[in-house]
Protein backbone atom coordinates (compact mmCIF):
# COMPACT_ATOMS: atom_id res chain seq x y z
CA UNK A 1 0.00 0.00 0.00
CA UNK A 2 2.68 2.29 1.01
CA UNK A 3 4.96 1.75 -2.61
CA UNK A 4 1.40 2.60 -4.61
CA UNK A 5 0.76 5.79 -2.61
CA UNK A 6 4.30 6.88 -2.97
CA UNK A 7 4.18 5.95 -6.93
CA UNK A 8 0.93 7.87 -7.19
CA UNK A 9 2.31 10.96 -4.77
CA UNK A 10 5.38 11.22 -6.97
CA UNK A 11 3.25 10.95 -10.00
CA UNK A 12 1.72 13.83 -8.94
CA UNK A 13 4.72 15.93 -8.66
CA UNK A 14 4.42 15.95 -4.59
CA UNK A 15 7.79 16.29 -2.96
CA UNK A 16 7.23 13.68 -0.15
CA UNK A 17 10.94 13.64 1.42
CA UNK A 18 10.43 16.27 3.90
CA UNK A 19 6.39 15.71 3.65
CA UNK A 20 5.14 15.56 7.20
CA UNK A 21 1.13 14.82 8.52
CA UNK A 22 1.63 16.72 11.61
CA UNK A 23 -2.24 16.74 12.48
CA UNK A 24 -2.66 12.78 11.84
CA UNK A 25 0.54 12.41 14.45
CA UNK A 26 -1.05 14.29 17.07
CA UNK A 27 -4.23 12.99 16.66
CA UNK A 28 -2.62 9.26 16.96
CA UNK A 29 -0.80 10.34 19.96
CA UNK A 30 -2.58 12.73 21.68
CA UNK A 31 -0.40 14.91 22.35
CA UNK A 32 1.22 18.07 20.42
CA UNK A 33 4.82 19.28 21.63
CA UNK A 34 5.39 23.33 21.73
CA UNK A 35 9.42 23.76 21.35
CA UNK A 36 9.42 27.00 24.42
CA UNK A 37 12.69 29.14 25.58
CA UNK A 38 14.17 29.41 28.91
CA UNK A 39 14.65 33.24 28.79
CA UNK A 40 13.11 34.48 25.53
CA UNK A 41 11.23 38.37 25.49
CA UNK A 42 8.46 36.24 24.27
CA UNK A 43 8.75 32.59 25.96
CA UNK A 44 10.32 31.83 29.36
CA UNK A 45 10.82 30.21 32.08
CA UNK A 46 9.20 30.79 35.62
CA UNK A 47 10.38 27.71 37.09
CA UNK A 48 8.95 24.34 37.94
CA UNK A 49 8.57 23.48 34.73
CA UNK A 50 6.27 26.15 33.97
CA UNK A 51 6.71 28.34 30.89
CA UNK A 52 4.80 32.02 30.49
CA UNK A 53 4.90 34.90 27.80
CA UNK A 54 3.40 36.39 24.79
CA UNK A 55 4.02 33.39 22.42
CA UNK A 56 3.39 30.48 24.88
CA UNK A 57 -0.43 32.19 25.45
CA UNK A 58 -0.47 31.76 21.54
CA UNK A 59 0.45 28.99 21.09
CA UNK A 60 -1.82 27.65 23.86
CA UNK A 61 -4.80 28.77 21.92
CA UNK A 62 -3.60 27.22 18.45
CA UNK A 63 -3.29 23.70 20.61
CA UNK A 64 -7.08 24.49 21.38
CA UNK A 65 -8.12 25.77 18.26
CA UNK A 66 -6.15 22.10 16.72
CA UNK A 67 -7.95 20.13 19.17
CA UNK A 68 -11.08 21.60 18.27
CA UNK A 69 -10.44 20.37 14.49
CA UNK A 70 -9.23 17.08 14.81
CA UNK A 71 -12.36 16.37 17.52
CA UNK A 72 -10.23 15.40 20.63
CA UNK A 73 -12.05 15.86 24.06
CA UNK A 74 -8.38 16.27 25.39
CA UNK A 75 -4.89 17.18 24.24
CA UNK A 76 -1.64 16.96 25.97
CA UNK A 77 0.63 19.36 25.56
CA UNK A 78 4.88 18.47 26.05
CA UNK A 79 6.99 21.19 26.60
CA UNK A 80 10.43 20.78 24.81
CA UNK A 81 13.09 23.34 26.00
CA UNK A 82 15.06 24.94 22.65
CA UNK A 83 17.47 27.28 22.31
CA UNK A 84 18.94 29.35 19.33
CA UNK A 85 21.22 26.78 18.45
CA UNK A 86 18.74 23.52 18.12
CA UNK A 87 15.68 24.93 17.59
CA UNK A 88 15.56 24.94 13.74
CA UNK A 89 17.30 21.32 14.06
CA UNK A 90 14.38 19.66 16.84
CA UNK A 91 11.83 21.31 13.99
CA UNK A 92 12.92 19.75 11.31
CA UNK A 93 13.40 16.03 12.70
CA UNK A 94 9.76 16.10 14.85
CA UNK A 95 10.36 16.67 18.56
CA UNK A 96 9.16 19.64 18.20
CA UNK A 97 5.61 20.74 16.28
CA UNK A 98 4.94 24.49 17.26
CA UNK A 99 8.43 26.22 17.95
CA UNK A 100 6.99 29.24 20.26
CA UNK A 101 9.84 30.85 21.02
CA UNK A 102 11.05 34.35 19.45
CA UNK A 103 12.33 33.46 15.80
CA UNK A 104 13.25 35.95 13.40
CA UNK A 105 11.70 34.39 9.53
CA UNK A 106 14.01 34.74 7.02
CA UNK A 107 15.16 33.57 3.54
CA UNK A 108 17.71 31.43 4.68
CA UNK A 109 15.52 29.47 7.58
CA UNK A 110 12.52 29.03 5.22
CA UNK A 111 14.78 26.15 3.12
CA UNK A 112 14.53 24.13 5.91
CA UNK A 113 11.06 25.32 8.37
CA UNK A 114 7.76 27.45 7.57
CA UNK A 115 6.43 30.02 9.91
CA UNK A 116 3.28 30.76 10.52
CA UNK A 117 1.52 34.78 9.90
CA UNK A 118 3.99 36.92 11.43
CA UNK A 119 2.85 37.73 14.94
CA UNK A 120 5.34 40.39 16.18
CA UNK A 121 8.03 42.38 14.29
CA UNK A 122 11.10 42.89 16.46
CA UNK A 123 13.58 45.73 16.44
CA UNK A 124 17.07 45.06 17.22
CA UNK A 125 18.72 47.18 19.69
CA UNK A 126 21.67 47.77 22.07
CA UNK A 127 21.39 47.22 25.80
CA UNK A 128 24.49 48.92 27.79
CA UNK A 129 25.01 49.88 31.39
CA UNK A 130 23.23 53.53 31.93
CA UNK A 131 26.09 54.82 32.95
CA UNK A 132 27.99 53.43 30.11
CA UNK A 133 28.05 56.65 28.19
CA UNK A 134 27.31 54.13 25.02
CA UNK A 135 24.33 55.49 22.88
CA UNK A 136 25.37 54.05 19.55
CA UNK A 137 27.13 51.71 17.22
CA UNK A 138 30.24 53.92 16.55
CA UNK A 139 30.64 53.75 20.63
CA UNK A 140 31.55 50.41 20.63
CA UNK A 141 34.89 50.58 19.00
CA UNK A 142 37.61 48.32 20.74
CA UNK A 143 34.34 47.62 23.42
CA UNK A 144 32.88 43.65 24.10
CA UNK A 145 30.16 43.17 22.61
CA UNK A 146 27.70 39.98 23.57
CA UNK A 147 24.82 38.08 21.81
CA UNK A 148 23.63 34.51 21.93
CA UNK A 149 24.84 31.51 20.47
CA UNK A 150 22.86 30.48 17.35
CA UNK A 151 21.30 33.76 16.53
CA UNK A 152 21.75 36.59 13.81
CA UNK A 153 22.59 39.69 16.08
CA UNK A 154 26.07 40.41 15.82
CA UNK A 155 25.95 39.56 11.88
CA UNK A 156 23.69 42.33 11.61
CA UNK A 157 25.39 44.77 13.41
CA UNK A 158 28.61 44.26 11.63
CA UNK A 159 26.64 44.38 8.50
CA UNK A 160 24.99 48.08 9.88
CA UNK A 161 26.37 50.92 7.41
CA UNK A 162 26.90 52.85 10.92
CA UNK A 163 29.16 49.61 12.04
CA UNK A 164 31.71 50.75 9.03
CA UNK A 165 34.88 50.89 10.85
CA UNK A 166 34.06 49.92 14.18
CA UNK A 167 35.95 46.75 15.75
CA UNK A 168 35.03 45.13 18.77
CA UNK A 169 35.29 41.94 20.17
CA UNK A 170 32.36 39.19 19.89
CA UNK A 171 30.97 36.62 23.21
CA UNK A 172 28.54 34.43 23.18
CA UNK A 173 26.29 33.88 26.34
CA UNK A 174 24.42 30.01 25.53
CA UNK A 175 20.97 31.23 26.00
CA UNK A 176 19.88 35.31 26.71
CA UNK A 177 19.94 34.98 30.16
CA UNK A 178 23.77 34.24 29.78
CA UNK A 179 24.13 37.09 27.24
CA UNK A 180 22.73 39.28 29.54
CA UNK A 181 24.88 38.00 32.48
CA UNK A 182 27.73 39.26 30.54
CA UNK A 183 26.65 42.38 30.43
CA UNK A 184 25.20 43.02 33.95
CA UNK A 185 28.63 41.21 35.51
CA UNK A 186 30.76 43.63 33.12
CA UNK A 187 31.91 41.03 31.13
CA UNK A 188 29.87 42.84 27.71
CA UNK A 189 30.22 46.49 27.05
CA UNK A 190 26.96 46.03 25.02
CA UNK A 191 24.60 43.07 24.37
CA UNK A 192 22.64 43.21 21.00
CA UNK A 193 20.08 41.42 20.52
CA UNK A 194 15.97 41.76 20.12
CA UNK A 195 14.16 44.64 21.81
CA UNK A 196 11.91 42.96 23.79
CA UNK A 197 14.31 40.08 24.77
CA UNK A 198 16.80 43.11 25.93
CA UNK A 199 13.34 44.64 27.42
CA UNK A 200 12.10 41.75 29.30
CA UNK A 201 15.92 40.97 30.52
CA UNK A 202 16.22 44.24 32.14
CA UNK A 203 12.92 44.14 33.47
CA UNK A 204 13.16 41.31 35.32
CA UNK A 205 16.68 41.92 36.33
CA UNK A 206 17.80 43.17 39.68
CA UNK A 207 18.17 46.65 39.42
CA UNK A 208 16.35 47.41 36.00
CA UNK A 209 17.61 51.30 36.17
CA UNK A 210 21.08 49.98 35.66
CA UNK A 211 20.46 49.73 32.11
CA UNK A 212 19.30 51.03 29.38
CA UNK A 213 18.44 50.53 25.54
CA UNK A 214 20.21 53.18 22.85
CA UNK A 215 21.40 53.58 19.09
CA UNK A 216 20.21 52.42 15.81
CA UNK A 217 17.72 49.98 14.92
CA UNK A 218 19.96 47.40 13.46
CA UNK A 219 16.73 45.97 11.80
CA UNK A 220 13.55 44.81 11.46
CA UNK A 221 12.59 41.26 11.95
CA UNK A 222 8.62 39.66 11.77
CA UNK A 223 8.55 36.76 14.53
CA UNK A 224 6.54 33.96 13.84
CA UNK A 225 5.77 30.42 15.32
CA UNK A 226 7.78 27.75 13.52
CA UNK A 227 6.90 24.74 12.40
CA UNK A 228 7.83 21.59 9.78
CA UNK A 229 8.22 22.44 6.20
CA UNK A 230 5.97 20.85 3.43
CA UNK A 231 2.77 20.17 6.03
CA UNK A 232 0.20 23.02 4.11
CA UNK A 233 -2.68 21.64 6.04
CA UNK A 234 -1.00 21.53 9.76
CA UNK A 235 0.65 25.52 8.30
CA UNK A 236 -3.54 26.47 7.59
CA UNK A 237 -4.59 24.72 11.30
CA UNK A 238 -1.87 27.04 12.79
CA UNK A 239 -2.11 29.85 10.80
CA UNK A 240 -6.17 30.15 11.10
CA UNK A 241 -6.26 30.04 14.56
CA UNK A 242 -3.54 32.77 14.61
CA UNK A 243 -5.57 34.95 12.11
CA UNK A 244 -8.73 34.51 14.36
CA UNK A 245 -7.00 35.67 17.12
CA UNK A 246 -5.93 39.05 15.07
CA UNK A 247 -9.75 39.63 13.82
CA UNK A 248 -11.28 39.26 17.30
CA UNK A 249 -8.92 41.18 19.14
CA UNK A 250 -7.30 38.64 21.32
CA UNK A 251 -3.93 38.71 19.94
CA UNK A 252 -4.25 42.80 21.39
CA UNK A 253 -5.02 41.53 24.10
CA UNK A 254 -2.41 39.35 24.64
CA UNK A 255 -0.09 42.20 23.64
CA UNK A 256 -1.15 44.10 26.07
CA UNK A 257 -0.54 41.73 29.24
CA UNK A 258 2.85 40.65 28.33
CA UNK A 259 4.40 44.30 27.14
CA UNK A 260 2.11 46.64 29.07
CA UNK A 261 1.23 44.82 32.30
CA UNK A 262 2.94 43.63 34.83
CA UNK A 263 4.38 40.28 34.35
CA UNK A 264 5.95 37.53 36.37
CA UNK A 265 8.32 36.49 38.05
CA UNK A 266 9.21 39.78 39.51
CA UNK A 267 5.47 41.93 38.61
CA UNK A 268 7.49 44.53 36.44
CA UNK A 269 6.13 46.47 33.14
CA UNK A 270 8.53 45.49 29.80
CA UNK A 271 7.09 48.80 29.20
CA UNK A 272 7.29 47.95 24.97
CA UNK A 273 4.11 50.03 23.12
CA UNK A 274 3.11 48.51 20.16
CA UNK A 275 4.37 49.20 16.66
CA UNK A 276 2.97 50.14 13.33
CA UNK A 277 4.84 47.49 12.09
CA UNK A 278 3.30 44.55 14.33
CA UNK A 279 0.03 46.35 13.60
CA UNK A 280 0.58 46.49 9.82
CA UNK A 281 1.44 42.73 10.08
CA UNK A 282 -1.75 42.19 11.86
CA UNK A 283 -4.09 43.71 9.49
CA UNK A 284 -2.58 42.27 6.22
CA UNK A 285 -1.60 38.67 7.65
CA UNK A 286 1.57 37.46 6.10
CA UNK A 287 4.43 34.91 6.71
CA UNK A 288 6.76 36.78 4.37
CA UNK A 289 10.63 36.85 5.62
CA UNK A 290 12.82 39.84 7.12
CA UNK A 291 14.13 40.13 3.76
CA UNK A 292 10.70 41.53 2.41
CA UNK A 293 10.78 44.06 5.02
CA UNK A 294 14.46 45.51 3.95
CA UNK A 295 13.10 46.25 0.73
CA UNK A 296 11.03 49.18 1.90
Amino acid sequence: MKRVLLTAALLAGFSVVHAEDTLKKIKDSGTITMGVRESSGLSYTIGDGKYVGYHIDVCEQVVRDIRRQLGLSSLTVKYQPVTSANRIPLTVNGTVDLECGSTTNNAARQKDVAFAVTTYVEEVRIAVKAKSGITSINQLNGKTVATTTGTTSVQTLRKHERANGVDFKEVFGKDHADSFLLLDSGRADAFVMDGSILAKNIATSKNPADFKIVGEVLSVEPIAIMIRKDDPAFKKAVDDSIKAMMKSGELAKLYDKWFLQPIPPTNTKIGLPLSAATKEAWANPNDKPMEEYAKK
